[in-house]
């Protein structure tokens, strides 16, 4: 199985590429929306740490060593509207992780769902992985229910196991087999 991918990736409407390191204000356009960040790790970003995380996505462009990760902006007609990150959770690269974060504007027209089944497409096809999962916060509603709407399986609710932002907080698991089936794809 190929661990290696071919950037730019074009989906129906959008286009997933590598960070640039001009992606700064792009990027902090939408982190820095405390809606958007109410559920990240970070606090809404300043221009000091969008610096600093696009910074280290660029080098970020595949599972194997030294990127120790995937991270691709999310464009829709050359406008940043999200990105996404796919890391390896285990030594053999089997097992998987997924996130992605999208701007306000961007909800509620499907980009989300058509940019992650393409990284699926990719942790699956490209990397050969044979589990992926997502871990939320479940009170970010939006993103389970797109774990639903990507056929991902509710395996987990683990309570105020995480300390974030000052608050004990609840995690949801989600999970997705290479051999699931995945709404509106073959497996």
């Amino acid at each position: 199985m190929s661990r290696t991918v071919t950037l730019p990736i074009r989906t129906e409407r959008l286009l997933l590429r590598a960070y640039r390191p001009d992606d700064v204000a792009d990027s902090l356009a939408y982190y820095s929306d405390p809606e958007v960040a109410r559920y990240l790790l970070d606090d809404p970003w300043t221009l000091e740490l969008a610096t600093q995380r696009v910074n280290e996505r660029v080098e970020r462009v595949g599972i194997e060593p030294p990127s120790a990760g995937l991270a691709l902006v999310v464009e829709r007609d050359g406008v940043m509207i999200g990105d996404l990150a796919l890391w390896a959770t285990d030594g053999s690269r089997s097992k998987g992780e997924v996130g992605w974060v999208f701007a306000r504007s961007a909800a509620g027209k499907g980009y989300a769902t058509e940019a992650v089944n393409a990284l699926f497409d990719i942790a699956f096809g490209t990397f050969g992985m044979h589990r992926v999962a997502a871990q939320l916060d479940p009170r970010n509603e939006p993103s389970a229910r797109l774990c639903e709407r990507l056929g991902m399986k509710h395996e987990a609710h683990l309570r105020q196991d995480w300390y974030i932002k000052g608050e004990w907080t609840d995690t949801g698991i989600y999970g997705l087999l290479a051999t699931d089936p995945r709404p509106g794809r073959s497996v």
